[in-house]
């Protein structure tokens, strides 16, 4: 087996913490969340799974609080491989959770925010580009 050629990508942090949320699968999803600059939900027969900025968290969720995310530069070509693995793989090795969100243009990655400086020295030692630039606390701007 052939691995994939080794890739540096350019990340950069999203501004805000974000919320992993759960509520029933027959749950709609809530109206204000509809207009947010980043908000993924999925639905499946068990549940209803949503990010969102953490202030924005439904009241009546299971959530897990304090997630930090790191957006790449796209778009990203449906043909590039190895894209996910090349950022999970390092960051599994540091001992980073990490929670992946995909989208038709590019990937974002949450990392609990008390591992966000271990994540980017990850990333960056495996050749990839990070900036935390737009770091900044849950009061600001998306």
């Amino acid at each position: 087996m052939t691995l994939p050629p080794r890739l540096e990508l350019d990340l950069d942090l999203v501004p805000g913490r974000f919320a992993v949320c759960r509520l029933p699968p027959e749950a709609p999803l809530p109206e204000e969340l509809q207009a947010q600059a980043l908000v993924s939900s999925t639905r499946t027969a068990e549940e209803l799974s949503i990010v969102c900025r953490e202030e924005l968290a439904p009241p009546a969720a299971r959530r897990e609080n304090g997630w930090r995310c790191l957006r790449l530069r796209g778009p990203v070509v449906f043909s590039l491989v190895g894209v996910v693995a090349s950022l999970t793989v390092p960051l599994a090795a540091a001992g980073v959770s990490v929670f992946v969100l995909s989208t038709f243009d590019t990937d974002y990655l949450l990392v609990k925010e008390a591992q966000l400086e271990r994540a980017a020295a990850a990333l960056a030692s495996a050749g990839h580009r990070v900036s935390l630039s737009g770091r900044s606390g849950p009061g600001s701007p998306a």
